[in-house]
């Protein structure tokens, strides 16, 4: 019997390549790479705000910012990533599976049609729940499960995951303006 030699495939090419953590991270996404935009002032205080606030709640997941994921054939590297702490593993390195929360917040370059090839993709794999966060228009498309997006704004509560309390567009977008910490965002606006 032959020995069959392991298949290359390109997800492993890219996983080799020396820059891909470099700042902003490349992603692997329909057998394409893409470098993540550099995030605005808005982007980056969201994202910060966000994790910090899922982050005092309970303590089932975490919140972790620019996580590389491997859900085959893509590397995908969310703005927020919220993992079960059960499903988190011991040892650095990617984690292995799509997020059980995966948070996107769309830079004003980014095409939002590729956003989504993401999101459906790590949702086919396991995801639970995905946001893709529009600060322009001020809106947030909500994935949960297999169920179409529905797009929420002003004071709609987003859906969120077991024990993490819902939060009002209105309370996100507010994030951008100052740290969450201090200013005590409230869970439903």
């Amino acid at each position: 019997m032959a020995n069959l030699a392991p298949t290359i495939t390109a997800l492993d090419t890219f996983l080799r390549q020396p820059n891909i953590e470099a700042s902003p991270a490349w992603e692997f996404i329909n057998g394409q790479t893409y470098q993540k935009p550099m995030p605005t002032l808005y982007h980056s205080r969201l994202q910060r705000n966000l994790v910090n606030w899922i982050n005092q709640h309970p303590r089932d997941y975490e919140a972790i910012q620019e996580l590389r994921c491997l859900v085959p054939p893509f590397s995908p590297v969310p703005d927020i990533s919220v993992i079960a702490l059960s499903r988190l593993p011991e040892s650095d390195g990617p984690f292995i599976g799509a997020p059980d929360w995966l948070i996107e917040i769309r830079s004003p370059d980014q095409n939002t049609l590729d956003l989504q090839a993401k999101i459906v993709h790590c949702l086919s794999q396991g995801t639970q729940l995905a946001w893709l966060i529009d600060l322009q228009k001020q809106q947030v498309w909500a994935w949960q499960g297999e169920s179409l997006p529905l797009i929420y704004e002003a004071q709609q509560v987003l859906p969120t995951l077991i024990g993490i309390p819902g939060l009002a567009v209105v309370t996100l977008m507010e994030m951008t303006q100052a740290q969450g910490q201090e200013r005590g965002f409230s869970s439903s606006g």
